[in-house]
């Protein structure tokens, strides 16, 4: 906004607890909050234009948290988690075959039998409700883009993004003041590397004596498939190609019900090789002979991209700050090798409103909770992280063959005897920091989509109902174009026109130079380039509320 122009004041409302974000975590702390007292006034802010619309995961759920924070939800008629896992398939993939590795093989926390494979948006949809009926009220399509500080620097509340601001950054006709949501404590549940969370974690030093957070991009398209391909209950993970051993990945084939399957590829943002492009590497895998099978006559219905937390138990961030604390995925809770975090996300939002209820019970406002950090580790959330804490680090050093194996050994030996052979690992390197110069590696060479089994990023992206306003201010930022062209392009070839799923960067010759193009309507908020950048220079903050894609099953 330019300096000329008075803005009118923020309207402001009061609440007991502000929550950003009606993902798992948030939606569980509201409910849990209310349950302790039903006289607090707790509300949920969502970016997106309902809930769930942003939401993605894959997603095989354990119903641990659900347990605890609805138990008797089993007996009820509508919940939805209706296809309970009944088959657990293991697959290392090479080039034109396939090994399946024996279950007795795999550490028991690996076993999926009492999971549940669910759309996870449908699950916050159905947990909003609850909310609501314990009178939670939740505003959908409000963007929070400001932490508010008191005079003594402790969080008060956030800040909802103007709406109808024209690209120019001026008030366009349509032009609405965000408003103020102010609590006696804020919980940031924003999912992976929010913006919020983000400057939290700078301004508190939240991160600091932890390793770096280390991140995945996850990649998924819903199909319909035929009857005699679906298996309803089966899930199905694999390793190994199209990824060579030196790069970090994984797939998933879950069987929901309705002949309708789930398929997923996560890529580590670890990855070295500048060429290397995560959404062609999704679409050759989908062409493995052990693969394909599944999807021949099928219709794909649905596609989507998020970025996944995958430092684990050594690198998650202090939760706690004056005034609120961090919920979720954005503390880093996923279990990498489970591929799990909502359970985590739940548990970890019921930990704090247990906390932060007790403290508004004695009187307390604006302080930091510190229950929340001292007591975390000794959790099932904590417990859950710690045994599986090596796995990644020791994928990163050794590749996926040799990493893989000793990443079992371990969970095995903190299995049987509660300790680790190799301690805590570090993570070294973030994952900006890994992407290596494109002189030292070859351009890969990617086949041309069929439009039948394999697609482009734009039609992809098409599925994803995702929208912004042509005319608003750009929300993806680039600190410094001059480093983009000279250090972005010309030392690493450009790889942001690859590690996007949705086509959004390109760089295109325009009078004789090349130009960085930032296509901002094709953003689907998975948060890879705010990650991957070799230079950190690229900043996602949220569009208007409301924009982005709309998942209604993802």
């Amino acid at each position: 906004m330019t300096d000329a122009i008075e803005l009118p004041e923020r309207e402001s409302m009061e609440f007991d607890v502000v929550i950003v974000g009606a993902g798992p975590a948030g939606l569980a702390a509201a409910i849990r909050l209310k349950q302790i007292n039903p006289d607090l006034t707790v509300v949920v802010l969502e970016k997106g234009a309902e809930v769930g619309a942003h939401i993605l995961s894959g997603a095989v759920v354990d119903p641990i948290g659900i347990d605890r924070l609805l138990p008797g939800w089993r007996e009820e008629a509508g919940h939805p988690f209706k296809t309970e896992v009944t088959a657990d398939h293991f697959l290392f993939l090479g080039p034109a075959g396939s090994v399946r590795l024996p279950n007795f093989l795999m550490p028991p926390l690996m076993n999926n039998h009492g999971n549940y494979i669910v759309s996870l948006g449908t699950v916050c949809r159905w947990l909003a409700e609850k909310a609501e009926a314990l009178g939670v009220e939740i505003y959908p399509g409000f963007a929070a883009t400001e932490v508010l500080y008191n005079g003594d620097g402790a969080v008060i509340g956030v800040a909802t993004g103007d709406m109808g601001v024209e690209r120019n950054g001026e008030p366009g006709p349509n032009y609405t003041r965000g408003m103020e949501l102010l609590g006696k404590y804020v919980l940031i549940g924003e999912g992976v590397r929010g913006s919020l969370a983000k400057q939290l974690i700078a301004r508190f030093d939240l991160q600091k004596d932890r390793e770096p957070q280390k991140f995945g991009i996850g990649i998924k398209e819903l199909w319909q498939v035929k009857p005699e391909h679906h298996r309803q209950g089966l899930v199905q993970h694999s390793f190994g190609w199209p990824l060579g051993m030196k790069t970090g990945g994984g797939s998933f084939l879950y069987h929901l019900e309705d002949n309708l399957v789930a398929v997923g590829f996560v890529i580590h943002l670890n990855y070295k090789n500048p060429y290397l492009y995560p959404f062609e590497e999704f679409q050759r895998f989908k062409t493995h002979p052990s693969i394909r099978g599944t999807f021949e006559g099928g219709k794909r219905i649905s596609y989507g991209a998020r970025a996944i937390t995958e430092g684990g138990y050594q690198s998650v961030p202090k939760l706690t700050f004056p005034g609120g604390a961090l919920i979720g995925c954005s503390a880093g809770f996923v279990n990498v090798p489970r591929i799990k975090g909502s359970h985590n996300a739940v548990l970890s939002g019921m930990l704090a409103a247990d906390k932060i209820a007790a403290a508004i019970a004695a009187g307390r406002a604006n302080d930091e909770v510190v229950e929340i950090e001292n007591e975390w580790r000794a959790t099932d959330i904590g417990k859950d992280l710690k045994r599986v804490r090596n796995v990644k680090p020791l994928w990163s050093k050794f590749g996926t063959a040799i990493g893989i194996a000793l990443g079992g050994l371990d969970m095995w030996t903190n299995q049987l005897f509660g300790f680790s052979f190799f301690g805590t690992l570090k993570h070294g390197k973030t994952d900006a920091a890994s992407l290596e110069p494109a002189s030292m590696h070859k351009k890969i060479d990617y086949p041309r989509p069929d439009g039948v089994l394999t697609f482009d990023r734009l039609s992809s992206v098409f599925l994803s109902n995702t929208n912004h306003e042509e005319n608003e201010p750009v929300h993806l930022q680039v600190k410094d174009m001059a480093l983009q062209k000279s250090s972005e392009h010309d030392i690493y070839a450009g790889p942001s026109t690859r590690y996007c799923p949705a086509g959004v960067y390109e760089w295109v010759e325009k009078n004789g130079e090349e130009t960085f193009v930032i296509n901002a309507q094709n953003c689907v908020h998975c948060k890879t380039c705010d990650i991957k950048d070799p230079n950190q220079n690229i900043n996602w903050v949220p569009p208007q509320g409301g924009e982005g894609p709309v998942y209604p099953n993802m």
